[in-house]
């Protein structure tokens, strides 16, 4: 069940393990874009699918041959948004998207790789949920990252965000 809307980092929590996919905003180095908002789409997951089998962690997999990718070796600060709204909880309830009813999360911080003690645990996180990636071409040379989160924001209810820290985030089961 969902988490009552009295307790943002469960809810944090609970939306980041539930949801599949974020937008990821990136300051852009591209060409003509320079210095402006960019966002994308980027698979993600923060440990197999099931009840608390999630870390928290925002894991990606990631190359360098994607756009928002070399944004951030220019500028590793990211932001990234990830809301029930694709899951069946919000067309169940006939909440749309932007009704904060149809809770979403927005993390600020910035993209790093994994290191090596890591890779399994951000590996296993990815390929339970989206078991294509180990099929993608190797010649790409994919990696694993993660979020680093430095800020919460909480839309889950009427009366505007709510600030989770990342202790308390990390503190709670989704």
């Amino acid at each position: 069940a969902i988490p009552p809307p009295e307790e943002a980092a469960r809810m944090a929590r609970f939306v980041l393990h539930n949801c599949d996919w974020g937008a990821l905003a990136t300051l852009s180095a591209q060409e003509g874009l320079r210095g402006r908002p960019f966002a994308n789409i980027f698979s993600l997951s923060d440990g197999p699918p099931g009840p608390f089998s999630g870390s928290g962690v925002p894991y990606l997999y990631l190359t360098d041959m994607e756009i928002s990718v070399q944004d951030l070796e220019i500028n590793s600060n990211a932001s990234l948004t990830v809301s029930l709204a694709q899951t069946p909880y919000c067309k169940k309830h006939k909440y749309d998207p932007q009704n904060p009813l149809c809770a979403h999360i927005i993390f600020c911080g910035s993209i790093v790789k994994v290191n090596d003690s890591e890779a399994d645990l951000a590996k296993k996180a990815l390929f339970s949920r989206h078991p294509e990636m180990e099929s993608w071409p190797k010649d790409h040379n994919w990696f694993f990252a993660k979020f680093n989160i430095t800020n919460i924001w909480v839309l889950d209810y009427f009366g505007g965000l709510k600030i989770v820290t990342p202790e308390e985030y990390y503190s709670v089961k989704p």
